[in-house]
């Protein structure tokens, strides 16, 4: 299993529960494969630039490992979701 780290910034306009079951869809999802290490929720923030009309967002950060599939599985449902407005995965291993 490697390292993994995904970045989501999530509509800051949302409910606090619409916000909260964003960030259980995507540790379901990394569960399903793998292990969650660290849920850092950074809260809203100003965006560095409007996306989508918006100037903040609600940022989550969370560590986990996983197999080589899930993260393509978690790109994909982060893609779909109309809540998120960018997101990133970063694999996190040492060389």
């Amino acid at each position: 299993m490697k390292k993994y780290e995904v970045l989501f910034i999530i509509d800051s306009a949302l409910e606090d529960e619409k916000k909260d079951a964003v960030v259980e869809m995507a540790k379901e999802t990394i569960s399903t494969d793998g292990e969650v290490e660290k849920v850092d929720v950074w809260g809203n923030k100003k965006l560095a630039y409007t996306i989508q009309k918006k100037n903040e967002g609600y940022y989550v950060l969370i560590t986990f490992k996983a197999g080589k599939d899930l993260p393509k599985e978690l790109d994909r449902k982060l893609r779909i979701s109309d809540e998120v407005l960018r997101y990133l995965i970063v694999n996190k291993e040492e060389k």
